[in-house]
């Protein structure tokens, strides 16, 4: 869904939503270091080493990262948005095939035009997996978006910069100060608050969203772990690959053919990643990650106003105070990370 906006071989590594939401999904500055919920359309950030600009960077260089990063939620938010409407009619396979595959086609020729041979990865057994997290992120967060309010996935997914730090004591063996676990702890609990197990209408369904951010979280992960031995554009042309072939092979029997303005509308979600993407590359091209990222949380603004403007729900006291609580943790996350 990204695309490479530097030079041979130097792209983003991706980033994904309701997925894409699910990647950009404010990473910890370690992890913006290796990258990409949101959750449909996950998402993996450029390597802030390789493009973030020195601390000292021009405030007029900021600013326009930051202006860049403010139009990267929005249309991440829109993204989830048009994946939702879609949802009502068509079959998530279908939704998460037509956005994978625009996204295959766009990475191809991308390689093809820069270097064919980056087509090879030296760890092409962690690219499937990392691939296959992608779309388990896409289709979590799908089936979240059928059964919960807009605003409560939107902060539940955002709880994925969290367990990144928490993963990475087991996955890449770091250490994790007691302020680090405590805003795992925060994190955690902000997601509680939002699902609430105690409610009637309580079923094992609303862990989906949890499932997709937990997913996103070894997605960053895996991406970190490909840093070293693979180019982005390597990385990015097999971020699609398992959703492809995945999705692709459920259409002969649950696919349905589209009318002519639901097919624009599905040709504008892969259009929404694509441009995403390139706004969130341009956004770490033009300022440090450490000062850009945590913009990032803005998107739980929009998230807010498309839940009242396009789909009239009201975001409740218990979903704000959730999501309060998941912010707080990603913002001590990164500026902890700041500091060390």
């Amino acid at each position: 869904m990204t695309r490479s906006a530097s030079a041979a071989g130097e792209g983003p590594s991706e980033v994904p939503s309701s997925g894409d939401s699910a990647l950009l999904k404010a990473l910890p500055v370690k992890i913006l270091a290796a990258a990409s919920p949101t959750a449909t359309s996950p998402t993996a950030l450029p390597a802030a080493s390789s493009i973030a600009l020195p601390i000292a960077a021009s405030k007029t260089a900021i600013k326009a990262g930051i202006a860049w990063m403010l139009v990267t939620t929005f249309l991440f938010v829109c993204q989830d948005s048009t994946v939702r409407i879609l949802l009502e009619s068509y079959p998530a396979t279908e939704i998460a095939f037509a956005r994978y595959f625009i996204h295959l086609v766009v990475a191809t020729c991308l390689v093809c035009w820069r270097n064919p041979r980056l087509m090879a990865s030296r760890r092409p057994m962690l690219q499937m997996l990392r691939s296959s997290l992608v779309l388990s992120i896409t289709l979590f967060g799908m089936l979240a978006l059928r059964i919960m309010p807009f605003v409560d996935f939107s902060a539940i997914i955002w709880v994925a910069p969290v367990l990144v730090t928490a993963l990475s004591v087991f996955v890449l063996r770091e250490k994790v100060s007691l302020g680090g676990w405590a805003s795992v702890v925060a994190g955690l609990v902000g997601v509680w608050v939002i699902v609430d197990p105690s409610r009637v209408d309580f079923s094992l369904a609303m862990l989906f969203p949890f499932l997709a951010a937990l997913t996103s979280a070894l997605y960053q992960i895996t991406t970190r772990m490909l840093h070293s031995t693979d180019p982005p554009l390597t990385t990015l042309f097999y971020t699609a690959i398992a959703g492809s072939i995945f999705c692709g092979a459920f259409l002969p029997f649950v696919g349905l053919i589209p009318s002519l303005a639901d097919a624009a509308l599905m040709l504008f979600l892969g259009g929404l990643g694509v441009t995403s993407h390139f706004c969130l590359i341009r956004a770490f091209n033009a300022a440090p990650a450490n000062i850009v990222a945590p913009f990032g949380y803005t998107a739980l603004l929009w998230a807010v106003l498309f839940s009242l403007l396009v789909f009239s729900e009201v975001p409740s006291l218990q979903t704000m105070i959730g999501a309060g609580l998941i912010v707080a943790a990603g913002l001590f996350i990164f500026l902890r990370e700041r500091k060390t």
